[in-house]
């Protein structure tokens, strides 16, 4: 926007402040564990994956605020603001289902190696060094993409409400995130992931109510629906139904459906951040955590989108001299909010200029508030992720096998300083380029998505050919870029550039080829030369057993031996008795197979029973239906709120009191309420 709603001071003060605030906040929350329940990230274990003995609510609620990028509020509601309603539900379906197929992988990965810090520790272990390595850069890249949109949007948002310098932005704002997450590891993250999540839900309710119900300019569902189709009789939609904004039938919108379904396999299957959360959970219930995780995320891209991108488009059929009572008309007048260029709408801008229009500058401080705590949220995430990484996968694995427990951390720490940095440069680079937000999202899956396959028969199937899934990650990787350069040269009459080569066609090309043909070659290779592998040695990476007596080894196995030495792995040991008793092979087998109906179904559900009738009918919805649309989303984002915001709250009741008890009896008797393990509770009253 040309006047920036909020001063610059606004911008810093977002940035800087709530990233120092929530630092601050992790160092109390630290403190109160270590001093409470006797839980500290001092040791390595706890750091990088909170001795996996996370509840599901906290992991839900952890999986809610890592799947909330920036794109999730500001590229939703792009395409809401480009297709109509059809945006908000391609965007939500086609970004769920990985999260609800995931829970497939992490029932096979508390299966096969319930002990591993990450999933490459699996693909070395079983096929070795060069795979490792291969899947490695794919990991990475992943971890890249993603944080350099995080950065790219958040950056572009916090500059078009305030001001605030771009290049400043996109250093200060993974800065902020790497204080607290370096203070206070693995399961203080989730807790701050949980009320990042919380405010999160907050906001996004009010801005619903704002729209529908008090607003001056939309203030009802009715409302919203006439201006709506207002503008879409003045520029009707090119390629929906009736030219309109209420149907389902877009084809750009099945497009992007498309794009968004194949990219966001990639970013999840090959993303450290989701698995970190499944190594995190308990064996019992990361099942459980996945599909409630998933489920509760769905509303909130569908409920910003379905409220602020069409916002974004019916302020467009409201005259700028009226007031909020007037009753607005389709011509002769300049709108209160003028129709957005495309490299404002890629860069995501619908939504937060929606805010601003509605509410002035609490609208704007709100979005702001809202895109820093999505942003910071997922940081957090790919910073612990990255750091486990380098720790565990290269320098354990290749630099200093030998490493003491010590020296873990101390990488671990380091893992998440650098790459708070790397992604600072990675964001400047971008912007620098003219690269967006949204053109990152629909062209991640070019080169990330010959990998989802491989990935995922590696770690589920034991016929899975290691020749396969290499050289289907390799030549998919290959045909995807090759397919999409082909389709951006033979569309524009060989003009390739940042512009031509994010078309729709581009990079749907792009996409198919990549992940197609990945999985085909692993696929087909793997049935017709099947290995018969058991997963014996997997499941001894890091396993308290295999530091006793070591297993057979056979190619990579020896990683699994001298990957931790025997300092690194105390915790892991401390919590062996309680993971013994959920690592039952028959009750996971039973969590897999719940995983696999359960998820599937969701997946038929949200990407062919509801979607493609609704396209194939044409419908252009009336008052009624619209109504139907949106009073859904509303209560699907109460149920959200409630699984990841309540819940938690609940199942971590006695955690809650014993903390409650310690602060009371250290308020009355200063020094009393320390944690003490019963252990030594037991072994002092013995002695006396």
């Amino acid at each position: 926007m040309s006047d920036q709603v909020l001063p610059q001071g606004a911008g810093y003060g977002v940035v800087v402040g709530i990233g120092l605030f929530f630092s601050a906040f992790m160092l109390g929350l630290t403190a109160i564990q270590a001093r409470y329940t006797g839980v500290s990230p001092k040791d390595s274990e706890e750091f990088t994956s909170a001795s996996r003995s996370v509840k599901p609510g906290l992991i839900a609620s952890g999986i809610v605020s890592a799947w909330t990028w920036a794109a999730t509020l500001l590229q939703s509601s792009a395409v809401a603001y480009r297709y109509g309603i059809s945006g908000p539900w391609w965007y939500a379906a086609g970004a769920t289902v990985q999260v609800l197929l995931f829970a497939q992988l992490a029932a096979k990965l508390k299966l096969n190696a319930p002990y591993a810090h990450t999933w490459l520790e699996i693909v070395a272990v079983r096929w070795g060094t060069a795979a490792h390595l291969i899947f490695m850069f794919f990991g990475l890249a992943t971890n890249l993409i993603v944080s350099s949109m995080l950065v790219l949007g958040g950056s572009a948002t916090v500059t078009d409400l305030s001001g605030m310098s771009t290049i400043a932005a996109c250093f200060l704002i993974p800065l902020g995130v790497a204080i607290y997450v370096v203070v206070g590891g693995m399961r203080s993250t989730l807790l701050c992931d949980y009320t990042h999540t919380t405010v999160l839900f907050a906001i996004i309710l009010t801005f619903v109510f704002t729209v529908y119900a008090t607003s001056g300019y939309i203030g009802s569902i009715s409302k919203m629906h006439f201006l709506l189709s207002e503008v879409s009789t003045v520029a009707p939609v090119a390629g929906n139904a009736g030219g309109s904004y209420l149907t389902l039938r877009s084809k750009n919108g099945l497009i992007f459906g498309v794009i968004n379904l194949i990219g966001n396999f990639a970013t999840v299957f090959q993303d450290q951040a989701y698995w970190q959360r499944a190594i995190a959970s308990r064996p019992a219930t990361t099942v459980k955590a996945y599909l409630i995780g998933g489920l509760a995320w769905f509303a909130i891209p569908f409920t910003m989108a379905t409220t602020l991108g069409l916002s974004a488009v019916a302020l467009s059929a409201v005259p700028a001299s009226s007031s909020p009572a007037q009753e607005p008309t389709s011509s002769g007048f300049v709108p209160l909010l003028p129709t957005l260029s495309d490299a404002q709408i890629s860069a995501g801008l619908p939504a937060p200029v929606a805010a601003a229009t509605l509410l002035g500058k609490s609208g704007a401080t709100a979005m702001l508030i809202l895109l820093f705590l999505a942003v910071t949220s997922a940081t957090s995430a790919e910073l612990i992720a990255v750091s486990s990484i380098w720790t565990y996968d290269i320098y354990v694995r290749y630099i200093n096998p030998n490493a003491t427990e010590q020296q873990i951390l101390q990488m671990s720490h380091i893992g998440v300083a650098a790459f708070a940095l790397v992604m600072g440069i990675a964001g400047v680079i971008f912007y620098y380029i003219g690269i967006s937000m949204g053109w990152l999202y629909t062209f991640m899956g070019v080169i990330l998505g010959s990998a989802v396959v491989p990935i995922a028969l590696c770690i589920t199937w034991r016929k899975a050919s290691k020749v396969g899934c290499l050289s289907g990650a390799v030549v998919g990787f290959i045909v995807g870029v090759v397919a999409w350069l082909a389709t951006t040269a033979g569309l524009n009459n060989n003009l390739i550039n940042v512009t031509t080569s994010g078309g729709n066609y581009e990079m749907l090309a792009g996409n198919l080829g990549s992940i197609a043909i990945g999985g085909i070659i692993a696929t087909i290779v793997s049935l017709i030369w099947p290995e018969d592998y058991d997963f014996a040695a997997t499941r001894a990476i890091n396993s308290p057993a295999s530091h006793h007596q070591a297993p057979a080894v056979g190619e990579g196995d020896v990683y699994a031996e001298k990957k931790v030495p025997d300092s690194s792995i105390s915790s892991v040991v401390n919590e062996a008795p309680k993971l013994d008793n959920e690592l039952d092979s028959v009750g996971l087998n039973k969590a897999f197979k719940f995983a696999a109906w359960s998820s599937v179904a969701l997946t038929l559900i949200f990407m062919i029973l509801i979607p493609l009738p609704l396209f194939g009918a044409s419908t252009v919805y009336s008052v009624t239906g619209f109504t139907v649309w949106v009073v859904v989303g509303i209560v699907w984002a109460f149920c959200s709120a409630f699984a990841v915001v309540l819940y938690p709250l609940w199942e971590s009741r006695a955690a809650l009191a014993l903390i409650s008890r310690g602060i009371i009896k250290d308020i009355f008797a200063e020094g009393s309420g320390k944690y003490v393990p019963p252990e030594a509770t037991a072994d002092t009253r013995a002695a006396a």
